[in-house]
């Protein structure tokens, strides 16, 4: 996967499959972590549902509304519900979006404690 194409990027467009193999996509923040990009979510989203019993996805730069801004890529995503995968995820968004994500983590809170979960994804 080219990762070049999502530096300095502040949302990536991601599309996940349901069973019968519609696709839906989803913008949402991420983090470059080496050669995958990271993507912290609520474990019980569609897209994780979506990425649990299908992790073929394809993404691409986009804008906060989901508007591609660059090319589509195909890769492989898994979800990761570690305390260890969540924490790392975690520290790596308050540093890419700072007070942004403070303030969205708390309103999630707020809604009833949501359990998370941690998004790999990879060529």
């Amino acid at each position: 996967m080219k990762l070049d194409q999502f530096e300095k990027q502040q949302y990536l467009n991601v599309e996940t499959f349901r069973k019968n193999g519609q696709g839906i996509k989803t913008p949402v923040w991420f983090v470059r972590d080496g050669e995958a990009l990271q993507v912290w979510t609520q474990a019980g989203a569609g897209k994780a549902k979506r990425i649990r019993n299908n992790g073929t996805v394809r993404v691409a730069p986009s804008t906060g509304s989901g508007e591609p801004t660059g090319e589509w890529q195909d890769a492989r995503a898994q979800t990761n519900e570690s305390p260890e995968a969540i924490k790392h995820v975690e520290t790596l968004m308050k540093k890419k979006y700072g007070a942004m994500f403070y303030i969205f983590g708390f309103i999630g809170r707020m809604r009833g404690g949501a359990k998370y979960t941690a998004i790999k994804i990879q060529a």
